[in-house]
């Protein structure tokens, strides 16, 4: 049981699928780092005690009845505060919807409970997933550097996976939410392919750029995460109907074949040399052989692109004048 809280998610699967520990002892044991630490690093908004222990006994009673769900069963994660649940409210960090329980869960949550996880709680993010922390919810402190940057907008997930809070964390990404925290936390984050996640359930930031993804302390641990939560959805017209494969495995087949792109102009430009070095560094050494440069559109035309789904997305009540497109010139000024 020393350091329960930083093994890795797989292993402790292994430990409670075979009756090893008990997913009650797990959640007792999370709850009491959660307490001890969490008032200094401000990672969760909501712990969900009583709701965590309920499904904790409910997953040790299918356990030991011989009932295995797969990898994530009985296992504690937490969520980014932006998700609906049921069983405790969701602010979307903003202080008009404190309050608000909605009364169904998210696409995201119905499979992390189908898969028999535990959710430990709702995780601290900046106000609407956007710019700044709302003054009720404190911004999370970086646990490597207190003066460090602990990330945007899912910072909370990014710091409780960190400091072994939770075993993994689900967040979103619109413009670096899971890139920036994973990054700056010293974790893994995947932000999927667009559509590869169900969004239904989830506050909007923006239609088109939205994304849900997992953090965890490795890539298994989270593709075994990713695996769970992705797949097609009736209720979400954007989620994607392709196959879901088998993430875990792909963990396992090493880079040879793999193609991986590196955008060198984003990766240099305004960005502090001791990172560009790093970046260079772990290119020549992880993935030599495997990757090709690659050239990314502008952030101006990507928002200029956002912006046009928007304008072709709403109702004629939110037109009441038509629009008129301007050349990208005089968008890119606008932008400026």
């Amino acid at each position: 049981m020393s350091e329960l809280h930083y093994w890795p998610l797989l292993k402790l699967s292994e430990h409670l699928r075979t009756g090893a520990i008990s997913p009650v002892e797990v959640v007792r044991s999370m709850h009491d780092r959660i307490e001890t630490i969490d008032g200094n690093l401000h990672a969760y908004i909501t712990v969900m005690g009583e709701q965590a222990l309920a499904r904790a006994r409910i997953a040790e009673g299918e356990i030991a009845k011989g009932l295995w769900r797969g990898p994530l069963h009985g296992v504690p994660l937490a969520v980014k505060d932006l998700l609906y649940t049921k069983d405790a409210a969701t602010s979307a960090g903003m202080l008009i919807y404190k309050d608000f329980v909605p009364d169904y869960d998210a696409t995201v949550i119905e499979r992390l409970y189908a898969a028999g996880a535990i959710i430990l709680g709702k995780l601290t993010l900046t106000e609407g997933a956007y710019t700044n922390n709302h003054p009720v919810f404190p911004t999370p402190i970086n646990p490597w550097n207190a003066d460090y940057w602990a990330g945007t907008s899912s910072s909370g997930s990014g710091v409780a996976t960190a400091t072994g809070m939770t075993f993994g964390a689900l967040s979103t990404d619109t413009g670096g939410s899971i890139r920036f925290p994973s990054a700056c936390n010293n974790v893994t984050g995947i932000k999927p392919t667009w559509g590869r996640v169900s969004r239904y359930g989830c506050f909007t930031l923006s239609h088109s750029l939205d994304h849900i993804g997992p953090f965890a302390r490795s890539a298994a641990d989270a593709s075994a995460i990713l695996r769970v939560i992705a797949g097609p959805d009736e209720r979400d017209g954007t989620a994607s109907s392709a196959h879901v494969p088998d993430y875990l495995e792909a963990t396992r087949r090493g880079i040879n074949g793999l193609r991986i792109g590196y955008d060198e102009s984003f990766v240099s430009t305004r960005t502090h040399p001791e990172v560009v070095a790093a970046v260079e560094a772990a290119i020549r050494v992880g993935v030599l052989g495997a990757h090709s440069p690659a050239l990314l559109p502008s952030r101006h035309m990507m928002r200029c692109a956002d912006g046009s789904t928007y304008a072709g997305l709403r109702p004629p009540r939110y037109m009441p004048r038509p629009i008129h497109h301007a050349p990208a010139s005089t968008m890119r000024e606008w932008l400026d």
